[in-house]
């Protein structure tokens, strides 16, 4: 008996921990660093209150933004905040805005730092920041601080925040699938409540080519799926903009030399392998033409190729104001290559595989440095156990690898060779993950006993869940000089299986759980994870989100979020 009292202890002082950890922190996410709210009150906001913000392109297109939200909102929290609400306190009329640096750029390395100060004497509020961008987290902060119809604003509260990871992203993969730019933007406004910051764009990809250039418009004319399946330059333009005007950075990659079939529409006679049958009969594994349908590597030995890439790289550099460059070198097939007869001619005379990658890296790489971009690629470039360049030609100065195979090694043997590193771990970031393979015949679902499930019947399932997002620690197994060169972090949906329909629900709220890991962490003040802790704030985080048009899948029942803590387990699995 003593032990199941003890149980039952242990269960209400979790159940009552979590309510008042959920009306003291106020459900804001991602968590602030320094949040201090000794004495919860609100006051009701003024009909008129304004926002009082520095002149600036993009910050004061946010204010406007962020005060209509606010005034128009009335969120109802599924588990009602008990401040007390102080009558005798002026209505709140003004936040003001206090920035230090209106011209610094958002780039990597910007500064997102603010403090929020809110008074309980009903006088102006006070938000503060070095850089436009850091003003516009601390707007997100300050809007999620308000409630209720009529609207009530938490007062008495003082924030101090910052990220500890500068790069926080979303990948987002428009080539498999089709996303019309309304849909991109909702994706950006997501990003922009969770504090992401960079929204990683892989436009192009073996399947189509969808982004229409000046010098090369006859990539999208006969690589794109249809006319009314592009983005002009004016799209580019227009999510460009919306992404500055929600501070948000927007990253594009073209991905060279594999993961090009779709250029073959317009140059097949740069491409090999295209529109072969990418697993032929018969062959084996390791002789197959692609991983997955869709063939296509552009021939590094043919110089029409420069000619044609440097062009793509000159209009993407010119579109995009970004100072990263994804080119992408993931995924070097060997057969798609041998596949050529003037591959198969260089091979003859003792050259390697790697050695033609090298060739297209050193043809490539000098001329996006030149355009004052630094350059991003797959992990592949430098760790593909088969075609790989020699890091003497990937200066670190100019050079980021991204992660995505083999967890927490991977990234270390990327630090240890002294690059940046951006994570997205497949074992961890990969939102499409665990909902089954997408070929046709695929035998392996005809089973008439219960089938192996351990893997969601994909190559990188199971199923990625928040949780699993939320605890993992992105230097996790690095020495502190070596978690230096850690970045920051980016999930990723690849669109075999997804396009707008489910575009919402595969990315959040789980992508909220990255947002909170990298900008606050996982872990409480006394080291301790805080997934507990942080069910009761996503899930109502969650709510809020549908609210404000995000089509985010839920978490638990509504009875757990009615119930905070109720849905806990007090015992180890």
């Amino acid at each position: 008996m003593g032990g199941r009292h003890s149980s039952l202890l242990l269960l209400l002082v979790i159940t009552i921990t979590c309510f008042v950890s959920q009306v003291q922190s106020q459900i804001i996410w991602p968590k602030p660093r320094t949040f201090s709210w000794p004495h919860p009150q609100a006051t009701l906001l003024s009909p008129t209150f304004s926002i009082a913000s520095p002149n600036h392109n993009y910050l004061s297109a946010a204010a406007k933004r962020y005060r209509q939200q606010i005034l128009t909102d009335h969120h109802r929290p599924i588990v009602t905040p008990l401040p007390n609400l102080t009558a005798s306190t002026p209505l709140l009329q003004t936040l003001a805005i206090t920035v230090s640096d209106l011209t610094a750029p958002l780039q990597d390395g910007a500064n997102e730092s603010y403090s929020l100060s809110i008074p309980i004497d009903g006088s102006t509020a006070i938000l503060s920041a070095e850089t436009a961008w850091g003003a516009m987290r601390g707007l997100e902060t300050f809007s999620q601080l308000v409630w209720g119809k009529p609207s009530r604003v938490a007062v008495g509260v003082e924030v101090v925040d910052w990220p500890i990871f500068g790069h926080r992203g979303v990948v987002l993969d428009t080539s498999r699938n089709y996303y019309e730019v309304k849909d991109i933007l909702r994706a950006i406004k997501a990003m922009s409540m969770n504090k992401l910051n960079v929204f990683h764009w892989h436009i192009t990809d073996s399947h189509s080519f969808p982004l229409v250039l000046p010098s090369e418009p006859g990539l999208a004319a006969k690589g794109a799926y249809g006319p009314d399946m592009q983005y002009t330059p004016s799209d580019v333009s227009r999510i460009v903009k919306f992404g500055l005007e929600h501070g948000v950075r927007v990253l594009p990659e073209i991905d060279a030399p594999a993961h090009t079939g779709s250029w073959a529409g317009a140059y097949p006679e740069i491409v090999t392998c295209a529109d072969m049958f990418w697993w032929p009969a018969g062959v084996e594994w390791a002789d197959r033409l692609a991983s997955e349908p869709g063939t296509g590597h552009l021939n590094p030995l043919k110089p029409k190729t420069y000619e044609v890439v440097k062009n793509v790289i000159n209009d993407v550099a010119a579109m995009f104001p970004e100072t990263f460059y994804h080119a992408g070198a993931d995924e070097i097939i060997p057969g798609c290559w041998k596949a050529d007869p003037t591959v198969q001619t260089f091979l003859s005379k003792n050259g390697t595989l790697s050695q033609i990658l090298e060739i297209f890296v050193t043809s490539t790489l000098p001329h996006i440095v030149s355009l004052n971009r630094t350059v991003v690629y797959w992990e592949d470039v430098l760790l593909d156990p088969e075609i790989k360049v020699d890091p003497s030609i990937l200066p670190p100065q100019s050079t980021i690898l991204q992660t995505w195979n083999n967890g927490s090694n991977n990234t270390k043997r990327i630090v240890q060779a002294g690059y940046r590193v951006i994570v997205s771990s497949s074992d961890f970031y990969y939102l499409d993950c665990g909902h089954g393979e997408f070929l046709g015949n695929d035998s392996q679902y005809d089973r008439q006993t219960v089938p192996d499930t351990s893997n969601g019947g994909s190559w990188c399932g199971p199923f990625k869940t928040w949780q699993t997002i939320y605890n993992y620690d992105i230097t996790y197994g690095l020495s502190e000089e070596e978690a230096q060169l850690v970045m920051g972090g980016e999930v990723a949906l690849w669109s075999e299986q997804a396009d707008p329909t489910v575009l919402d629900s595969r990315i959040w709220p789980r992508a909220s759980a990255m947002a909170e890991a990298l900008w606050s962490g996982n872990r409480d003040e006394k080291g301790m994870k805080r997934y507990a802790e942080a069910t009761d704030r996503l899930n109502e985080w969650r709510y809020r989100m549908v609210e404000r048009g995000i089509g985010a899948e839920p978490i638990q029942p509504l009875w757990c979020v009615r119930n905070p803590g109720m849905c806990n387990t007090v015992n180890s699995f």
